[in-house]
């Protein structure tokens, strides 16, 4: 028995490949390292050798990932969140590929996704988001409604911390500084309907515009407040526990509403997003090491839009399981006979004719 000197390895080495042998050389190089080889007659390399090698290469591996979780800060600080099973894909939840029928508007036309077209007229500022509303900023201005006479207009605050670019940070992080807030087009007041949501998103006004149905992506639920009525300042939940992380909230022309859905919560199938809400410690270790863009590739690009009946109960859905043709749909709006479809990735709009769906 004999130790090899640093940097010589046998070439009769053969049975566990090239790889080892570019594996001890890297780490003799790196550190002069000594790998002791043990040949047995009609062998090419003993058990130890092999324990030895791999004891090396899961140390050349381990170290810098320990380091770098030890020494590298997260930009989340995610809280605990629990959620329900997940409805059924059954019934009116069954997967179709009602969505794979559109037609692509737009394409290769447009800027990015959720793109601003200027048809012309004047542009009014009504208020900055570097104004403050009850000592908060506004960092991630998202959606509105709009009453019928135009006085008020109804808006979400996604987030005082995080901006559009950090949707996903956002959602990771669960953060319940959001809020819900009315602007008067006549007095330039601001209010503050509700406060504490997670990751507030799409807001439409009811028909009769007695309520105004939120969004809470973060919370797998649709919430609603009262802006008028008997019921004027009160807030329930309108849906909970929704196959999807809700993104906007439009009108259909059966009175009900199309909710499109940012991200699924397959069932039966494997919700990531499930799973990681109750360990905020994974959540920081996979923001410690990946971007957005690197995680948001395990997100499955299963698209999904809901229609709601007035009540909130499932009226039908339509999906795209491969998100073949519709990917990351943020939006469904109904229009003389259509539903035009956005998304927060794709830079283009998709149209989909009702009839035939």
């Amino acid at each position: 028995m004999r130790a090899a000197p640093s940097h010589s390895f046998t070439h009769t080495s053969v049975t566990l490949g090239p790889l080892v042998l570019w594996v001890c050389r890297l780490l003799a190089s790196a550190g002069g390292s000594r790998i002791l080889l043990i040949r047995l007659p009609g062998s090419s390399f003993s058990g130890r050798v092999f324990r030895a090698t791999f004891l090396m290469l899961a140390a050349f591996l381990t170290i810098p990932l320990l380091g770098a979780l030890v020494l590298l800060d997260s930009p989340i600080d995610p809280e605990s969140l629990s959620f329900k099973e997940p409805p059924l894909f059954l019934g009116v939840l069954q997967p179709n590929t009602k969505l794979q029928q559109v037609e692509r508007l737009f394409e290769n036309q447009l800027v990015g996704p959720e793109s601003i077209a200027n048809i012309g007229g004047e542009v009014k500022l009504l208020l900055s988001s570097e104004t403050p509303i009850e000592g908060r900023k506004m960092s991630f201005l998202n959606d509105l409604t709009v009453t019928r006479d135009g006085r008020k207009i109804y808006f979400t605050d996604s987030s005082s911390k995080w901006q559009r670019r950090d949707y996903l940070l956002l959602l990771m992080e669960g953060r319940d500084d959001g809020r819900l807030l009315e602007y008067d087009t006549q007095t330039k007041e601001v209010k503050v309907l509700l406060d504490h949501l997670r990751f507030p998103n799409g807001v439409q006004l009811s028909p009769a515009e007695d309520f105004v149905l939120v969004a809470e992506l973060a919370m797998v639920r649709i919430r609603r407040f009262y802006v008028s009525g008997l019921m004027k300042g009160g807030a329930d939940v309108f849906v909970e526990n929704l196959p999807g992380f809700p993104d906007n909230i439009r009108a259909s022309s059966s009175g009900g509403y199309w909710v499109s859905m940012a991200a699924i919560r397959a069932n039966p199938g494997f919700s990531m997003l499930d799973f990681l809400s109750e360990r905020p410690y994974l959540k920081k270790v996979i923001f410690k090491l990946f971007s957005q863009e690197t995680v948001m590739k395990f997100v499955p690009r299963y698209s999904l839009v809901l229609e709601l009946s007035d009540s909130g109960a499932f009226r039908r859905s339509l999906h795209d399981p491969e998100g073949q043709v519709v990917t990351y749909v943020s939006e469904a709006h109904e229009h003389n006979g259509h539903l035009y479809l956005g998304s927060f990735r794709a830079p283009y709009l998709c149209r989909l004719r009702l009839q035939s769906a």
